[in-house]
């Protein structure tokens, strides 16, 4: 194995697979590359009555956008100081768009040996514990992908 892609995001088990991936990559001396994508159909957050900015001015659609890169930046820096402190060395990239899209194009562009990626904590009726996006990699996804719950 010599590159392992994690997709990850700032839930517990997105912060699991994390620091399983960054041990995988330091037992394995692979590269690892750290995936945070931005649902372009993601809601944006709405505070209670109107939404402000930092100047008091009613925020934008380009506030809440600037706002969203940061918390993806966060992730992404997040990341990679649990990976400096493993001594691993890791690359990060922040996208937008479909995750299971945008995961499954890096896997493959990249080229990865294997994905590692958070359970969702989402549960519909009569589906297995894992989020839409998680069943879509685990579909069409060429390489094996490992699916780490979140911690207990």
């Amino acid at each position: 194995m010599t590159h392992i892609l994690l997709a990850v995001n700032d839930t517990p088990a997105g912060l699991a697979a994390a620091r399983t991936a960054i041990r995988w990559a330091r037992r394995s001396d692979a590269s690892l590359r750290a995936l945070h994508v931005l649902p372009d159909w993601a809601p944006l957050p709405t505070p209670p009555g109107r939404p402000m900015g930092a100047t008091g001015a009613p925020t934008t659609g380009d506030d809440a956008a600037a706002r969203r890169a940061l918390g993806s930046a966060a992730v992404l820096h997040h990341v990679a100081e649990l990976a400096r402190r493993e001594g691993v060395t890791v690359e990060t990239v922040a996208m937008t768009g479909s995750p299971a899209r945008a995961i499954l194009g890096q896997a493959s562009s990249w080229p990865a040996d294997l994905i590692v990626l958070g359970r969702s904590g989402v549960r519909h009726v009569g589906q297995p514990f894992v989020g839409s996006q998680v069943l879509n990699v685990l579909e069409f996804a060429e390489v094996p992908v490992l699916v780490v719950p979140p911690p207990p």
